[in-house]
């Protein structure tokens, strides 16, 4: 095959060209510390990058439901905490008003200060996170007590958030267990042992320590639960945060281009660059110019 001057030409830029944009996508990877721009670059390596960063994007879903999670939990334990220490002292004010040895007035005082705690109490019961109420089930946008009106809400349904795939914590507590209307109720009782210590020479003052520690109970075990969903959170939240960690890590071991690796390339590169045009100069035909320098 006849080899012309034109062909040596051609084939000569078609390689420096080719050198030119193996250069390109090599300081393209430099300067952005990628593998890869665009997946056409290396469709394996968009297509495992696409998967990996989905996965990422559930973790990080799971971290913000864990933070909402603790905000739950947490104001709720405060809550319950605040209840517990109110009931606390309503019942040593039904000690101290039980001795038969005080006059009506003082136990219209303890009375006054028992009606103070209950609504406490209510407010308490209203508490809003976030502009939602906590104690009333998944209803949060409704208050749960209101005494003007005799209304206490028995919404017990649960709200759950899902912390890890296909794990969902409840994450509020159960209202109906605590904060209740009805005879047997918490304010109920408190309202009844409010009239017994305004209704002069009453004697069943004493018969309310009974009913007062049933409520402290309900506190305390309904507390105790709580912490025990609060526990394994804690657990899920430690085992999302190394799942964040290992997530990232695939993610750069995917994508992220070796930097050392391509400097030595664009090195190398560089050289074979520089060879090609030297050679390119010295085979070129010498022109007309030439001859008349």
């Amino acid at each position: 095959m006849r080899v012309t001057q034109s062909m040596l030409s051609g084939n000569m830029l078609r390689h420096i060209s080719q050198s030119y944009e193996r250069m390109s996508k090599t300081q393209e990877q430099l300067s952005t510390g990628k593998k890869i721009s665009r997946p056409s670059d290396d469709p394996v390596v968009a297509m495992k990058g696409m998967t990996y960063r989905t996965n990422l994007t559930e973790v990080e879903q799971y971290k913000r439901n864990l933070s909402e999670a603790y905000n739950w939990m947490e104001n709720s334990d405060a809550g319950l905490d605040k209840a517990a220490s109110v009931m606390q002292r309503i019942r040593e004010l039904t000690v101290q008003a039980s001795n038969g040895t005080l006059e009506d007035s003082q136990r219209e005082i303890i009375a006054k200060e028992v009606g103070q705690l209950k609504e406490h109490l209510v407010s308490v019961a209203n508490t809003q996170v976030a502009g939602k109420f906590i104690f009333n089930g998944n209803d949060t946008t409704n208050l749960p007590v209101d005494l003007g009106k005799l209304q206490v809400s028995t919404n017990g349904n649960p709200v759950e958030l899902e912390l890890s795939k296909g794990i969902k914590i409840t994450v509020n507590i159960n209202p109906e267990n605590i904060f209740t209307l009805s005879p047997d109720g918490l304010f109920g009782d408190i309202a009844d042992l409010e009239t017994a210590l305004n209704t002069p020479g009453s004697s069943n003052i004493a018969d309310f320590l009974g009913k007062l520690d049933k409520h402290i109970n309900n506190l305390v075990s309904e507390r105790a639960e709580l912490g025990a969903r609060y526990n394994r959170v804690e657990l899920i939240d430690a085992r999302v945060s190394e799942q964040e960690v290992i997530a990232n890590r695939i993610i750069a071991d995917n994508e992220d281009a070796d930097i050392e690796r391509v400097i030595t390339d664009l090195k190398m590169q560089e050289t074979v660059h520089r060879a090609a045009l030297g050679v390119g100069s010295r085979i070129m035909q010498p022109t007309l110019m030439d001859f008349l320098r």
